[in-house]
């Protein structure tokens, strides 16, 4: 499957900046070829995925201290092939151009980005941080990675998230049964080996962080 999605890679870049985009995030014009390509799905062969995932914007504008986390979130394009993630990816603004506080996702379809979600509920996430402006590489390949289904334990997987901060930027892959040790840390080897990153990574459960918040701890590390 992630062959597919390479092969793709070149096809669908090409399509670039032939949409407008009104916020990070969200998408607001279409193209005419690829409407034609969406709306007729026999014009063109298209690669589907394993599953369809959704792409999730919380847009800092719109984020308020009273508001109850995860309020703002909203679905912004759920995908089933390998053309149709191309076109959305290569039409939005990547994390080094999103605003200070945007958190962007993509789960698979009908799980919410959220500690509520039943699938998210009993589970964990881990944690990657990189240098301001620095993740746009690490986050394409963790979509990859998600989407190509290339984790041995991929069905552990609920999605991903990208945190936008002033000094950092975060990528937090979220897995549904945070007290399987052994998925969770073969999930994270092997992320650490997509993305060749060489610094430590801890896995928080969700239950710790809903509880101790930042004074969560991490429960595995690798």
């Amino acid at each position: 499957m992630v062959d597919e999605v390479e092969k793709a890679a070149s096809l669908e870049e090409s399509k670039a900046n032939t949409r407008e985009v009104e916020e990070e995030g969200e998408i607001v014009g279409e193209s005419d070829d690829t409407m034609s390509s969406l709306g007729n799905p026999s014009k063109a062969m298209k690669h589907p995925l394993e599953h369809s995932w959704t792409f999730w914007f919380d847009n800092p504008s719109v984020k308020s201290k009273q508001a109850a986390w995860g309020s703002s979130i909203r679905p912004i394009y759920t995908f089933s092939t390998v053309e149709d993630f191309w076109s959305v990816y290569n039409n939005i603004h990547h994390p080094s151009k999103l605003s200070v506080g945007a958190d962007f996702h993509c789960f698979k379809n009908k799980i919410e980005p959220k500690w509520e979600d039943p699938v998210c509920a009993n589970g964990g996430k881990w944690t990657m941080s990189f240098s301001k402006g620095k993740s746009d590489t690490c986050w394409l390949y963790t979509l990859l990675a998600m989407i190509g289904e290339q984790f041995d334990c991929g069905d552990e997987i609920c999605g991903a998230v990208i945190n936008v901060r002033a000094r950092q930027e975060k990528i937090a892959l979220w897995t549904r049964n945070a007290a399987n040790e052994t998925a969770q840390v073969s999930i994270g080897k092997q992320w650490k080996e997509f993305l060749d990153y060489n610094d430590s990574i801890g896995f928080i459960f969700h239950d710790d962080a809903k509880k101790l918040d930042r004074a969560a701890k991490s429960r595995y590390s690798v």
